[in-house]
């Protein structure tokens, strides 16, 4: 799979206090004790029910690449901060713990492990900015366009947002995440080549006003893309101009040439009116499998609109509102120590706030998706490490909303949701394709997840439970933090 500026050394994309923090870890102990850390986020955006774990193919590549060059070091030494010796180590620094993840593409949710990490401290700390800001952004921005991709239904969605990215890398991976969550197509050409993406587009308004006139922009690309022509109808008027001059040249150019006009894009107005009076006038000029493709400012909620007032749109592009999440564009992904090992064993630790719902996990454990007979996932359970769920059993478990009630699955299976991608610092998960990556989010949403999660409105919250032994660990410990 291909890099994007595999000359870059990423590593020190990193904030300031890892390495503060890295120094003084290594003053005091070396770093070298183990700990662990989660990857878990509080709310899904937009009031949704569930989110898209993305990112982790270059969380991988950050691992792997993940170095201190002699002109890091050099700037580091400048800053007057840290001990000759944490520099050196730096120098001869290589990632050596474990990292388990859930698969890339999985349909997470609040408050549940999405990657745990179990290293050394300083390891374990270097690396923390890395994984957070390729989790907040990708699963952001894959989030996003599913929700967009729910509301178009069979009509397809390109990303058109590059030119409204932060910057390039946010619209080259922007664009990943956004194909990953359910975009047929970008128009970002980095992205297609990268990660094998089928690229879209068709012309700008400039080129229809760089010719003297509407029909001589819309003849000169017929004659160029026969098999592919879709006129920018809006340039000066859509019902008087654009659409009639499109129809000349599907009449004059394209028919002699025994090709049909594939579709004309409207890209301002009232789409939903424009887009059924040119409808009217295609059908009627005989164009029925001319498509209508309709861009400006798309979501979610502008194409619920649309649909529902009618309009005749056959396939969407939308740009800033998916590649920036303008609804809401930040993610929020965290990364807490869950556990110190203390004589070999790992002491969990807890996370008290007055804010009960950034009260953490603690400790070292697994996560379980639960299906019922028909393999659909009705909950998610948090257990301690050691505990071993077998299919079928009756299990109980522990609701944190309601824990006076007794509860049990009954006839279910459990899935362990985090694998092991790295293993005392070597890669050992098969690393998947973005269209793979792709097919398991749409697979997931069609035959496990509950359509009723799938809601944009009031979306049914997905349980996540917990086996009372874990939950009598973490009501300990907080019983303890009062103390």
């Amino acid at each position: 799979m291909n890099c994007q500026h595999e000359e870059r050394n990423l590593s020190m994309v990193m904030d300031f206090y890892e390495l503060t923090m890295g120094n003084g870890y290594f003053a005091n102990t070396k770093g070298q004790e183990l700990v662990v850390f989660d990857v878990f986020y509080r709310s899904n955006p937009d009031n949704g029910g569930y989110s898209i774990f993305t990112g982790l193919e270059q969380i991988i590549d950050y691992i792997l690449n993940l170095h201190f060059s002699r002109e890091d070091i050099t700037y580091l030494q400048q800053q007057n901060l840290f001990r000759e010796e944490f520099l050196e180590y730096l120098a001869n620094f290589h990632f050596t713990g474990d990292i388990y993840a859930m698969k890339e593409g999985t349909v997470m949710y609040p408050n549940e492990p999405v990657i745990t990490v179990v290293a050394p401290v300083i390891d374990a700390q270097l690396i923390e900015t890395a994984i957070l800001l390729e989790i907040n952004h990708q699963s952001l921005v894959a989030t996003k366009a599913r929700r967009i991709c729910n509301a178009a239904g069979n009509r397809l969605v390109s990303d058109f947002g590059a030119r409204r990215a932060h910057n390039m890398d946010a619209a080259v991976y922007g664009a990943r995440a956004a194909y990953i969550g359910g975009a047929a197509s970008t128009a970002t050409v980095l992205a297609g080549q990268l990660f094998g993406i089928p690229v879209s587009g068709t012309m700008a308004h400039s080129w229809v006003m760089y010719f003297s006139d509407e029909y001589t922009a819309f003849e000169k690309y017929a004659r160029m893309y026969p098999d592919a022509t879709v006129l920018l109808v809006d340039t000066y008027d859509v019902l008087h101009s654009g659409v009639p001059n499109a129809i000349r040249v599907a009449k004059e150019v394209l028919g002699p040439m025994g090709k049909r006009l594939k579709g004309i894009r409207l890209d301002s107005g009232d789409l939903a009116y424009l887009s059924k009076k040119a409808r009217r006038m295609l059908d009627e000029a005989g164009l029925t499998d001319c498509m209508i493709v309709a861009s400006n400012s798309l979501d979610e909620f502008t194409i619920q609109s649309l649909i529902e007032q009618g309009a005749c749109i056959d396939s969407f592009g939308v740009g800033e509102r998916l590649i920036t999440s303008k609804s809401e564009p930040v993610f929020g992904a965290v990364y807490k120590i869950a556990a110190v090992q203390e004589n070999g064993i790992f002491v969990p630790r807890i996370k008290v706030s007055e804010n009960v719902e950034k009260i953490t996990n603690p400790g070292f454990k697994a996560l379980y998706r639960v299906y019922d007979r028909d393999h659909k996932a009705i909950a998610d359970l948090i257990a301690c490490r050691e505990e071993k769920l077998e299919d079928g059993e009756t299990a109980e478990y522990i609701d944190p909303q309601k824990p006076w009630k007794k509860r049990f699955f009954e006839n279910c299976t459990f899935r362990p949701l985090l694998e092991p991608v790295f293993l005392s610092g070597e890669l050992v998960k098969e690393r998947a394709g973005t269209e793979e990556i792709r097919q398991y989010v749409s697979w997931q949403l069609r035959e496990e997840i509950w359509e009723e999660e799938q809601r944009f409105v009031n979306p049914h919250v997905h349980y996540l439970d917990m086996t009372p032994a874990y939950y009598k660990m973490k009501t300990e410990l907080l019983k303890q933090a009062k103390e």
